[in-house]
């Protein structure tokens, strides 16, 4: 199986890295909207994480761009995010994002979980 995510702060996307790996999935990390939607195309991942506040391109236009495109669209989004209004999480979802997690609200741990299992669904 193989995750892109897609987080601009290196800390949490070396977390990511390491979670999914030892999980042993194929990982991909891009810091920035337009490199994710690179590597989307390339990598072809079974899921992706998304931040919302990246450089470049922000969240919601990745989130838009992946699902307007037919060899993309299919692929689940996960946004994991900082941004905690009801607004921006609607936002995500209606743009086609399969689940919204709040950075501060939720554990890693369990944000790896919920990757997993729309992984499973996903093929």
């Amino acid at each position: 199986m193989k995750i892109l995510v897609v987080e601009d702060e290196q800390i949490l996307a070396k977390v990511f890295e390491e979670k999914f790996s030892k999980a042993h999935y194929d990982v991909k990390i891009a810091s920035d909207g337009e490199v994710a939607l690179n590597l989307a195309k390339s990598f072809d991942p079974d899921v992706i994480v998304l931040d919302l506040v990246l450089p470049k391109k922000n969240g919601f236009e990745v989130l838009s761009e992946l699902k307007s495109e037919d060899s993309l669209k299919t692929i689940p989004v996960v946004v994991v995010s900082n941004l905690g209004e009801d607004e921006d999480i609607k936002r995500a979802l209606s743009l086609g994002a399969v689940d919204y997690f709040v950075k501060a609200q939720h554990p890693i741990n369990e944000i790896v979980s919920k990757v997993k299992t729309v992984s499973i669904k996903s093929k």
